[in-house]
Order: structure tokens, then sequence, then C-alpha cells
């Protein structure tokens, strides 16, 4: 008799009459059946092994390119300039005098100078008066903090004592929020400080309160909606500037949202659609459009590049591929990321040693090595 919550004896004993009378008796049906088990726990196990990586290990792929090439009995490829394998080597410690900024600050910061005179000009020995021969210059780094003011606009109003033909007065200037608090320069100050530098504004709004200036955070993001209506023209721009262009990157991020009336986030997509000549010393200006959705349907980088021609660097997402095949014409042309494609056969030569994985790796490698020598 056992115990409830204890298991059962009946447990550990093999399968039932019952349940083995159904299993396939031929041995070639058994031994794919092992074989379909054993690739199917071989494939959980590499899942297994990405994601602790992932969570728990480094975030550089680094890869010794020669320690490949000797695995698989072959000359090592010349190694890239920018790999990172090639930072992590193991080399003799070099004395690296350290760099400091003194005396070397950018030219185009004001310079406020302090002198510190002698009072008495006088010699100590024999009282003639003493003349200057040089001096000593120590430049610091200082700061001026944010400095809240109100701008006032004053509109007087004029009238004739003799006439009765009413008040003349100039025309008040428009403003980006009618009737609002902020000028143009602060929404703008509010804008970089939380897209450019990340500041949250529940802390921007504790920044303002420390200089007496309560202001609820529904209000500063009434602020930002506002702005952001007025910068749609801008952004349109900048996507009609990226989709002209005959190289294209695309990708796409995570973006939890919070919405009116639900107390969860939603988790939207975030689309960066970004031309970049520089490497090549092209000469497109560079520029990023950022496009968000509220999902991860195929349709909305469809929508996005409705009019582009050209090629479309991206990573295995499907939606990227369904746009080239409803574009039958042929106008946009896929080449996929090399980087995403390198990262699988990272995880699975980092997790087996498999030589087919090293050998991808190796031949990667040997791709870096001669576009680190077309960037120079």
């Amino acid at each position: 008799m056992t115990r409830r919550g204890l298991i059962s004896d009946d447990s550990l004993m093999p399968d039932h009459p019952a349940d083995t009378a159904d299993k396939p008796e031929d041995v070639a049906t058994l031994r794919a059946a092992l074989l379909a088990a054993e690739a199917r726990i071989a494939a959980l196990e590499q899942m297994i092994h990405s994601l602790k990586r992932a969570r728990f290990g480094q975030s550089a792929e680094r890869i010794d390119a020669a320690q490949l090439a000797l695995m698989l009995g072959q000359d090592p490829p010349p190694p890239p300039a920018n790999d990172p394998a090639v930072a992590s080597a193991p080399t003799a410690p070099a004395a690296q005098p350290r760099q400091r900024n003194r005396g070397a600050l950018p030219a185009h910061l004001e310079r406020v100078e302090h002198v510190l005179d002698l009072a008495d000009k006088g010699c100590p020995c024999c009282r003639r008066q003493m003349h200057r021969i040089g001096e000593d210059r120590t430049e610091r780094l200082d700061v001026v903090p944010a400095q809240l003011r109100v701008r006032v606009t004053i509109r007087p109003r004029y009238a004739c004592r003799g006439c009765t033909d009413g008040v003349h007065q100039r025309r008040a200037p428009d403003h980006a929020i009618p009737g609002g608090l902020p000028t143009e320069a602060l929404l703008a100050h509010v804008l970089m400080a939380k897209y450019g530098d990340g500041l949250p504004l529940y802390r921007q709004a504790a920044m303002l309160g420390r200089q007496g200036i309560v202001l609820d955070r529904s209000t500063l993001c009434d602020w930002v909606a506002k702005a952001c209506w007025w910068l749609r023209p801008l952004h349109a721009l900048v996507l009609a500037h990226v989709t002209r262009q005959g190289r294209v990157f695309a990708d796409d991020t995570p973006l939890p949202t919070l919405e009116r009336g639900r107390r969860r986030t939603r988790i939207g997509r975030l689309w960066a659609y970004a031309v970049d000549d520089r490497p090549w010393q092209g000469g497109t200006l560079p520029a990023v459009a950022y496009v968000y959705s509220s999902n991860r349907r195929a349709e909305h980088p469809g929508a996005h590049l409705a009019g582009f021609r050209g090629m479309l660097q991206v990573d295995g997402y499907g939606g990227f591929k369904a746009l080239r095949r409803d574009r039958d014409d042929g106008a946009v042309v896929l080449a996929f990321c090399w980087a995403h494609l390198r990262r699988r056969f990272f995880d699975i030569h980092a997790a087996t040693q498999s030589p087919i994985a090293a050998e991808a790796l190796l031949r990667i490698a040997a791709l870096y090595a001669i576009e680190a020598g077309i960037r120079g």
C-alpha cells in the first residue's frame, strides 16, 4: 500500500501489455523511430544550450579561425581586421600611456578665463615694479546646468485719440501647442531627452520639479504627442529618402506598448529602414526611418516599402520574403544577413564542436577578411 502523494511502484514497471500491444514489432520501424527521437532530443538540447548562452553566456560570438582550421586540417585564412577574434587573441602586454583630456579639450567650447593675478606687483627684495614674463594656464571642464526661463511675449496695443478706428496690435505668433506652456525649444529638449538619451518622462518631471515646475507626467505625454504630430512631414521625408535608394537595410524589434484602458503592455513592433554608404565612401546621406506597428504581420513591411526598388538587406523573417514574392516584377532583391546565418553555425559549434559548423565558420571568416580588405 502506498501513501497518497507518493509514486506508485506500478509507475516504475515496464509498459503494460495494453500499452505495448499497439507498438510496432518491425526492427526497421523501431530503429527509424529511435533515430527520430534521438534527433528530436538533440534539437531540444541545442535549443536549451542556445537559450542558456543567450541568458547567461557572453554576448560576443568570438571564434578563433586558426583553431578551426587546425581542427579541419586546413591552412587558416587571413584574419579580418575587424574580427573580434583578432582583438581577443593573447598578445604580450605593452605599456600604453594613459590618455588624458587635460590640455586637449575641444576648441569649440567656450573658454571662461579666471585670472589669478598678484595684488602687489612690487619685488619683495628691492620693491621695484615687476614685469610679466609669462603665464601658466590650466583648463578644466565645467558645466552650466540647464536653466529654465520664462519667455514673455509683449504685444503693445495702440489707438488714436482722434479716431475711432479701433485698437492696433501685432498678430500673436503661432505656437506648436496653441495656448500651451512650452516653447518649441523646450519641446525639442523633452523629445531629445526621451528618445535620444533614454530619459523617461517621469524622471524629466522629477527634474523639473526640483526647480519648482510641477508637471504631471500625462502633461509631458501630451507635449510629446503634439510635437510628434508636427514632425510627421519630416518623418515622411526621411522614409521617402531611404526608400529612394538602391540599397536599404531593414530590421524590426519588439516594443512594449502601454495603451489607454489596458493594464498590461502590448508587444508592438518598431521597424527600422536605414541607408548608410559611409563604409565605402558613398555620397548618399545616411538616414534611418522608424515605423511603428501594433503587430508583426507581413503586410507592414510591404506597406512601408511600397515604392522601393533595389536590394533589401534583411534577416530571415518571412515578411520580407513575402515582400519579394508579392512583387513579381523582380523589383526587390533580398540580401540576407551573414551575421544571423553565422550565429546559427556558432551555436551548433559551441554546443557540439561539429566539424561541419566549423567549416562554415571558417568560410565565413574568409568572406569577412575580403570585406575588411575592401573597406581598408
